[in-house]
C-alpha cells in the first residue's frame, strides 16, 4: 500500500465534529454517552452537584466541576465502527460563545441538541446561524423524551420555520415522558425497545421489535399507541425522501429522539452519525483557494490555546486542527505568521485534560503541542509551498473591568497569568495610554469570563485580585499613527487605552459618546475591533 493510499484511507475513517446546544440541554450528558458507547469509558459521569457522583469527563476545570457547566473547550478522540472520531465539545452558556465560534471552525459537522421540551432555545438559534454561514452538517438530538415533552411533530416543524432548515427524521419515538417506551428506526423498519440501567451510567439493554406488532399496545396506552402509528404513515406517505447531498451541504438535518441520561437511542444516533457524517475534505485558505484533506503536505490551523490544562506541567498547549497530510513527530513546518520555521517535536493526543504522547496524526485529528510563545490563535503551520488558512476574527469585548493585584510580591505571576490568558483568547486585555501603575483593563464577551479570570489567576498562579467593573460597552480601533491618538478628544467619560500591540483602542460608554467622539474627530476612523484577527 502506497503512502498516499494509506493517507487517504486515513483521513476517510475521521469524523471532526462538535456538539452545539444551549445551556441545560444535557449536551455533557450525551458528550459522556456517546464516550461510553465508544468504549471511551467504562461508565459515565453524572452532571449533579453531588460529592459522591462521578466527574464527567469533558470538565476538566475544577471551576467547571464546581459550577456544573462546561466554559471551555475541550478535545475527546475515540474509536467507534471502523472510525476515528474527534469531538470538540464546545462551552454551552452564552459567555463563552466565542470559544465556541472558534471551535466550530475546526469542525466538519456539528451535532445540534435540543431539549425536546423547550424546543429552539435563543442560544441554539445563535450557534445555528454560524454552522449555517459555513455550510457545517448538521445532525439533530432531540433530548430527554423521558420527561414530558413538545409534540415531536411541532419541534420538527419548529425547526423548519425558526431555523429555516429542512427536516428528515431518521427514527420516531414511542411514547413521551415516563410512558417513553424506545425508538422507531425508519431505516431499519425496526422498534427499538430500551430498559434502564444504573440510571443511564452504564450501556442500556436493547430488544428489538417490528412497528406492526400487536404488542405494541401492551407497550403503551392505547392513544400513544394510535397516534405512533398515525405519525408513522404520515411520515411516509407525506415526508421527503432522504437526500444525503442535501444533508450534506447544510440544507437538511437528519434528526434523531431519544434520552441521553437514560440511553435512549444514543447508539442508533452514534451509529447513523458515522455512516452519514463527512470525513475531512477542503479547508478554505485566505486567498480564496482550498487545501484538500488528502494532501500529501501537512497543513493545519490553531484554533485555541490552553495553559495549565495539568498542573503537574504548567505549560501552554496550541490546539492544532491538521487540515492535509500526515504529521509525524519532529516534523519541521513553517508559521505563516512569523515566517519562522518550527520542529513539532512535542506532541500529545489529548483527552480533556489527559495526555499522552502522540508519533502519528491526520488530516481532521486535532494535536495538542506544547507552545512556548511560538504560537498564536489563528497561526497556519504548513510544510512546501506558501498558505495562509481564513483568518479567525475577534469578537468585539462588551464587558469591562479593571484587574488589581493585591499583593505586590507576586507581581511577576499575575502579569503572567494576564498575558497567558490574553494569549488563549479567554480575555482582551487593555492598559491606560498614558502608562502608570500596571493595572490592566480585561475585556471580555460575557461577563461571566471575569468571573473565570479571577478563579483562574488565583487558582492557577496564586494571584489574589480585585475587579473593578468599568461602565464601558463598547471598544473601537483608533486608526492612524501614534500622534493622532495622542490628540483625541473624547468624551469626558470615554477612555484612550493601548491593546496588546500598542495600538490604540477608545472605550464608550454608549453608542452617543462614540458618534460625539467622531464629530469632535472628523480626520480619525474608529474602526469595529471584530473585524481584526487575534493576535
Amino acid at each position: 500500500m502506497t503512502e498516499l493510499s494509506q493517507l487517504a484511507r486515513e483521513v476517510g475513517r475521521r469524523r471532526t465534529f462538535a456538539i452545539i446546544s444551549h445551556p441545560d440541554a444535557g449536551k455533557t450528558t450525551l458528550t459522556e454517552k456517546l464516550l461510553l458507547y465508544g468504549g471511551a469509558i467504562h461508565v459515565a459521569g453524572q452532571v449533579s452537584a453531588r460529592r459522591r457522583q462521578r466527574q464527567v469527563t469533558s470538565d476538566w476545570m475544577a471551576l467547571e466541576r464546581e459550577r456544573g457547566i462546561s466554559i471551555t473547550s475541550t478535545v475527546l478522540q475515540f474509536p467507534y465502527g471502523g472510525c476515528v472520531l474527534n469531538l470538540l465539545d464546545t462551552p454551552g452558556h452564552q459567555d463563552f460563545g466565542e470559544d465556541t465560534y472558534r471551535t466550530l471552525l475546526a469542525a466538519d459537522s456539528a451535532v445540534m441538541l435540543i431539549d425536546a421540551a423547550k424546543g429552539v432555545e435563543p442560544q441554539t438559534k445563535k450557534l445555528f446561524a454560524i454552522c449555517r454561514e459555513r455550510k457545517i452538517p448538521l445532525f439533530t438530538f432531540m433530548n430527554k423524551l423521558d420527561r414530558p415533552s413538545r409534540n415531536p411533530l411541532e419541534l420538527l416543524d419548529e425547526l423548519e420555520h425558526v431555523l429555516g432548515l429542512g427536516v428528515y427524521p431518521m427514527n420516531w419515538p414511542l411514547g413521551n415522558g415516563e410512558y417513553f417506551r424506545g425508538v422507531y428506526d425508519r431505516r431499519s423498519h425496526r422498534l427499538h425497545l430500551f430498559e434502564r440501567s444504573a440510571h443511564g451510567t452504564t450501556r442500556a439493554g436493547v430488544d428489538v421489535t417490528d412497528a406492526t406488532d400487536g404488542a405494541l399496545s401492551d407497550l403503551v396506552d392505547a392513544h400513544s399507541a394510535a397516534e405512533f402509528r398515525e405519525s408513522l404513515d404520515l411520515l411516509e406517505g407525506a415526508g421527503a425522501a432522504f437526500d444525503a447531498g442535501a444533508v450534506l451541504g447544510g440544507e437538511v438535518t437528519p434528526v434523531f429522539f431519544g434520552s441521553a441520561v437514560t440511553n435512549f437511542g444514543v447508539q442508533l444516533f452514534l451509529d447513523d452519525f458515522v455512516r452519514m457524517a463527512p470525513p475531512p475534505s477542503v479547508q478554505p485558505l485566505r486567498d480564496g483557494g482550498f487545501v484538500q484533506a488528502d494532501d500529501e503536505r501537512f497543513s493545519g490551523f490553531v484554533f485555541k490555546i490552553q495553559a495549565n490544562m495539568d498542573p503537574r506541567h504548567r505549560d501552554r498547549v496550541a490546539f492544532v486542527r491538521l487540515c492535509s497530510g500526515r504529521f509525524e513527530r519532529d516534523l519541521v513546518v513553517r508559521n505563516a505568521r512569523t515566517g519562522a520555521a518550527v520542529r513539532l517535536s512535542r506532541a500529545m493526543r489529548l483527552f480533556a485534560d489527559a495526555r499522552e504522547s502522540l508519533e502519528t496524526a491526520y488530516a481532521g485529528d486535532v494535536v495538542g503541542f506544547v507552545n512556548p510563545g511560538s504560537f498564536a490563535i489563528g497561526d497556519t503551520l504548513y510544510e512546501g509551498a506558501p498558505l495562509e488558512f481564513s483568518p479567525i476574527p475577534a469578537f468585539a469585548p462588551e464587558h469591562f473591568a479593571s484587574i488589581r493585584n493585591v499583593d505586590a510580591a507576586s507581581y511577576k505571576a499575575f502579569a503572567k497569568g494576564v498575558e497567558q490568558l490574553r494569549e488563549e483568547g479567554a480575555v482582551q486585555v487593555f492598559e491606560p495610554w498614558r502608562g502608570g501603575a500596571y493595572e490592566p483593563i480585561l475585556g471580555v464577551v460575557g461577563e461571566l469570563q471575569l468571573e473565570v479570570a479571577k478563579y483562574r489567576l488565583e487558582s492557577e498562579y496564586g494571584v489574589r485580585t480585585t475587579l473593578s467593573r468599568r461602565p464601558y460597552a463598547l471598544a473601537m480601533r483608533v486608526l492612524g499613527d501614534e500622534s493622532a491618538a495622542s490628540l483625541l478628544h473624547l468624551p469626558s467619560n470615554a477612555l484612550l487605552v493601548r491593546d496588546s500591540q500598542t495600538r490604540g483602542v477608545a472605550l464608550f460608554e454608549s453608542a452617543w459618546a462614540l458618534q460625539l467622539a467622531r464629530e469632535w474627530n472628523p480626520s480619525v476612523e474608529f474602526a469595529p475591533f471584530a473585524a481584526e484577527i487575534v493576535p
